[in-house]
């Protein structure tokens, strides 16, 4: 696997709206900017890219819980992403993110119930996307339905890929329209 660079954006939201967020929530992107060894060309066995996926997991959940100074187990809520330059495709994000990579950041965080949210876009240098997240335990806990803004002014260049893991100590700052809690989980079954 060829890395290009690695970016580890820390947010860390203190008030909102003029109201203090106690504790604070914390948000970690960490990014690989790696070389696509399919770009431009079509391969049918996307192997190569899977196995990149489960390596980069790893990788990626190490920088962010560093970067949220927590141990892995407090986690709670994650996404993934991917931004393939133009000279590779969608579906080479897919087997990044999909078949492995998502295993990898729950083993490491102590578990995870619910399917990892994910985004995949084609973009150039400096292309925007919103990580999805969710609550790693159950998906319908309404406070951590958010998401992270991750950009790279320099990448992806044609023949590269962004691949993105966050993770966050907390939901949205203020959470207030009502739903399941976190606190409220009983089901285990990824739901509720």
């Amino acid at each position: 696997m060829d890395i290009r660079k690695f970016v580890d954006i820390l947010e860390e939201i203190h008030s909102e709206n003029t109201k203090k967020v106690v504790p604070a929530v914390k948000k970690a992107a960490a990014a690989a900017v790696i070389k696509n060894p399919f770009s431009g060309q079509y391969q049918e066995d996307l192997g190569v890219l899977i196995e990149m996926g489960d390596q980069l997991g790893e990788i990626l959940v190490h920088r962010a819980v560093k970067a949220l100074d927590i141990t892995p187990e407090q986690v709670q809520s994650f996404g993934k992403a991917a931004v393939v330059g133009m000279g590779g495709e969608l579906e080479h994000a897919a087997a990044l993110l999909h078949p492995k990579l998502g295993h990898a950041v729950r083993r490491l965080v102590g578990g995870g119930k619910t399917m990892m949210p994910s985004a995949k876009k084609m973009g150039c240098p400096g292309t925007e996307v919103d990580v999805p997240l969710h609550c790693r335990d159950a998906a319908l806990v309404r406070d951590n339905f958010d998401a992270m803004a991750v950009r790279i002014q320099d990448a992806p260049r044609y023949d590269e890929i962004i691949v993105i893991v966050v993770l966050t100590t907390g939901g949205r700052p203020l959470a207030r329209v009502g739903g399941l809690k976190k606190e409220e989980i009983r089901a285990h079954d990824g739901l509720r």
